[in-house]
């Protein structure tokens, strides 16, 4: 008498589980192994992209300086804080920067003092590069690589900034915003590099990297002086700078200048440092996650059919 045959079960559709479990890998994985600031593309019909690349950072000043000049003014300020902690719930942050005109002498006549207020962040080498479309493709044809220009500077002012400051003062100090980018690391190979300069301001202008608030530093009988800086969510780690020009008669009788230290810290600064110094365990440990998320997502599936 022959036993009866158990009746074999078939085996479940995979599509569903095999796509489950690729889709929350690649998700895990795409989240681990960039833990830095992410950067939005650029719009299709951009003429010029630009491409940050690792290069020197400003060090910046060890400690607040402040530097007399002529006319017996001086400007004596200070910051509501001088470090930035980014976090992984860091949405941006505010500097009050504050101070006042230490004088020697009466009140000189004249047009009323001037206080412009920069704050910049680390220079980089940035690589710029034309899109052209070719072939219903748009692809990089020129480009051209600035030898440093800071990931981002804000210019507050007590007033226009061209009624303020002279055109040889600007140059001599470098405060307007075309002026922080400097010069061309490598030989230049384009005919006209105004094109590519003004294409990276406006990108990063249209960005809120780049800023110039006139009117935005309040000054009180020519003494007291106060001015407010946003700095956004997406700061980079670095050493920025914050300076302070007095300003009579378009020429700059004093500065200042402070440091502000921005980190990351918590797990976003462990996270930083392990894909730096360990990529070997960092993207062990990617993988990990990756797999192990992929086979909660597949049981969850499976849970889900059988009920």
């Amino acid at each position: 008498m022959s036993r009866p045959r158990r009746a074999i079960r078939p085996p479940a559709p995979l599509s569903a589980t095999l796509a489950a479990t690729l889709l929350a890998g690649l998700l895990v994985a795409a989240t681990l192994i960039a833990p830095g600031r992410a950067q939005d593309p650029p719009p299709p019909d951009a003429p010029v992209a630009p491409l940050t690349t690792p290069g020197p950072t400003a060090a910046g000043d060890a400690a607040p300086v402040a530097v007399e000049t002529t006319a017996g003014e001086q400007v004596v300020a200070g910051l509501s804080q001088d470090a930035v902690s980014i976090t992984t719930t860091f949405t941006g942050s505010e500097i009050l920067i504050f101070g006042a005109v230490k004088r020697d002498a009466p009140l000189p006549p004249g047009p009323p003092i001037g206080v412009i207020v920069t704050v910049q962040g680390p220079s980089q080498s940035v690589k710029i590069r034309r899109k052209e479309r070719r072939f219903g493709i748009w692809v990089n044809t020129d480009s051209l690589t600035v030898g440093a220009a800071p990931d981002f500077y804000v210019v507050a002012t007590s007033a226009p900034l061209g009624q303020l400051l002279s055109p040889a003062e600007d140059v001599q100090h470098r405060i307007s915003i075309p002026l922080a980018i400097r010069s061309f690391a490598v030989p230049v190979q384009v005919a006209d590099t105004t094109e590519f300069t003004a294409a990276l301001l406006r990108l990063r202008t249209e960005a809120g990297r780049y800023a110039l608030e006139e009117g935005a530093v309040s000054v009180i009988d020519q003494t007291l002086f106060r001015a407010e800086v946003t700095l956004p969510a997406n700061l980079i780690e670095g050493q920025y700078k914050t300076s302070i020009f007095l300003v009579r008669d378009g020429q700059v009788v004093s500065a200042y200048s402070a440091p502000i230290a921005v980190k990351k810290v918590g797990l976003e600064r462990w996270l930083y440092q392990l894909a730096l110094e360990q990529p070997f365990w960092y993207g062990l440990m990617s993988l990990a996650f990756a797999v192990a998320a992929g086979w909660l997502a597949s049981a969850a599936f499976r849970l889900i059919r059988r009920n």
